[in-house]
């Protein structure tokens, strides 16, 4: 009597879990889709590029699908007690653990080289950046990531003098992602003397521009954020494992149940 009743409690915990995560899933993928739809009205009330918001809209229809699809399996497969759906819902919960443990150990063991590499990304961008009307999505990416940083350069904002436009250019001009706001309104002298064209700024006295390099903002954020970082990862783990004990524990105890896929459909 009491196992049968553990098993209840299982079964309906699993299915009242998931549903709340199929309704998540369907409100994230929903979102998502709104920003890709509505790019203009978004960029507008939050001030980022478009090239951003594409990126955000797909990365959340992405998690939606999949967070939709978890909770389709997992509901479904509690409720009727089908096992092939929670045999599914258990594989697709390992193969999240197991891709997220892969990712997480690539990157600590192989974090030098994803810096030199990603340092010598940047620098390409930096030297190919032109000043066009529609940039390319990595320039619009990069003018994105200074801004919300608040930072210029990888290295340094002197990386910007390698720059062909800026390195040619008859007047002294700087990327415009790069000014600094705050700087740039207490320097009064210098304000007035600042032109912008379509991405590049020029002023006739000194570069306007945040001093702190993108690889310092980029350690600065993580070691700021290194605990919340590392808790959310474990918090997902630690979910997942949970869910993967319960639901092998409700395959391994219910009966053949195979043909209640046709008797429910």
């Amino acid at each position: 009597m009491s196992s049968k009743g553990c098993l209840s409690i299982t079964k309906y915990f699993l299915f009242l879990f998931n549903l709340l995560f199929f309704f998540l899933g369907s409100l994230i993928l929903s979102f998502g889709l709104w920003i890709l739809f509505d790019q203009q009205s978004f960029a507008a009330v939050l001030g980022s590029s478009l090239y951003a918001l594409k990126v955000w809209s797909y990365i959340l229809s992405g998690i939606g699908i999949i967070t939709m699809l978890l909770g389709f399996l997992g509901c479904l497969g509690s409720l009727k007690e089908v096992k092939c759906m929670l045999g599914f819902y258990f594989g697709f919960l390992l193969l999240l653990f197991a891709a997220q443990i892969a990712i997480g150990v690539l990157l600590y063991t192989q974090r030098i080289t994803l810096r030199i590499k990603m340092g010598a990304f940047v620098q390409d961008v930096i030297q190919t950046y032109k000043d066009l009307e529609h940039p390319s999505d990595a320039h619009e990416s990069w003018d994105f990531f200074q801004e919300q940083f608040q930072c210029c350069g990888w290295s340094s904002y002197e990386d910007w003098h390698q720059n062909p436009i800026v390195a040619n250019s008859s007047n002294e001009l700087y990327p415009c992602s790069c000014l600094n706001g705050s700087e740039s309104s207490t320097n009064a002298t210098q304000a007035p003397a600042m032109q912008k064209t379509t991405r590049f700024c020029i002023t006739h006295g000194n570069w306007l521009v945040y001093r702190e390099s993108c690889e310092g903002s980029v350690q600065t954020w993580l070691a700021n954020n290194i605990i919340t970082v590392v808790g959310i990862c474990l918090g997902i783990a630690l979910m997942e494992l949970c869910l993967m004990m319960l639901s092998m524990f409700l395959f391994r105890n219910m009966g053949q149940n195979y043909d209640k896929l046709t008797r429910y459909s």
